[in-house]
């Protein structure tokens, strides 16, 4: 079995030792970068597995950097931070991250959301489970959305959130009942971020808000994915 490699940004050199011992120990491959703005270079580039982002860097932010690799880049983000301003966990999670962990945790709570990341991201389920509506179709053992044949480029994150409103057709469910079961899978997220992400899936799938034909918002109650016999 492949090794997932790791990209640690943080620019603590004793702290990011301490980690990527941590993590190689559990059976990462770890590489590590200090600089924020060498980080948002090197990971559409090199396309690690997933990356261990700090906020507080030299160069440009945490925040600056997940908003810069999010177009190229699908893994999973998961901030590590000693910041634990609500503002910049919301931040973090509307630009792209995929969960939040304040510093200090316990290597093995780092070690155990990075896995459960990892699995969404790889699509560990059984081959072949799919949701098609339409000309849409979710293929979650390879964690890939596609409309019309064509690849949508969506976060795990995202691809989460699809998947539970795709499985709930013709259904609303408020933003409550979307947090539970994208909390359930391994991500964190707040209303806002869940709002957002919405308005991104929208943009991917070509829908107008206005007369949204994919993913509709029920006033005061929550978003409704459009069933068959509505397409």
């Amino acid at each position: 079995m492949t090794l997932a490699r790791i990209l640690l940004v943080e620019d603590d050199l004793r702290l990011a030792a301490l980690t990527a011992r941590f993590l190689e120990g559990a059976g990462f491959v770890v590489d590590q970068e200090a600089d924020g703005l060498r980080a948002s270079v090197r990971i559409p580039k090199e396309q690690p597995d997933a990356v261990v982002l700090d906020l507080g860097l030299p160069g440009i932010d945490g925040l600056e950097v997940c908003r810069r690799v999010r177009r190229e880049y699908a893994g999973p983000i998961l901030v590590l931070t000693a910041r634990d301003d609500e503002v910049d966990q919301v931040l973090g999670l509307e630009l792209g991250a995929d969960a939040y962990v304040v510093k200090p945790t316990s290597p093995r709570v780092l070690s155990a959301r990075l896995k459960a990341l990892l699995r969404r991201s790889r699509g560990e389920w059984e081959e072949g489970e799919q949701v098609v509506v339409g000309p849409l179709v979710l293929d979650r053992s390879r964690y890939q959305a596609s409309l019309g044949g064509n690849d949508l480029s969506l976060s795990s994150g995202e691809f989460e959130l699809l998947w539970v409103l795709a499985q709930h057709r013709g259904r609303v469910l408020d933003r409550d009942q979307l947090l539970s079961a994208l909390h359930g899978q391994g991500f964190e997220q707040t209303s806002r971020s869940i709002d957002m992400m919405v308005s991104r899936l929208r943009a991917q799938l070509g829908d107008n808000p206005k007369a949204a034909l994919w993913i509709r918002t029920v006033r005061s109650q929550g978003y409704l994915f459009a069933g068959p016999d509505d397409l």
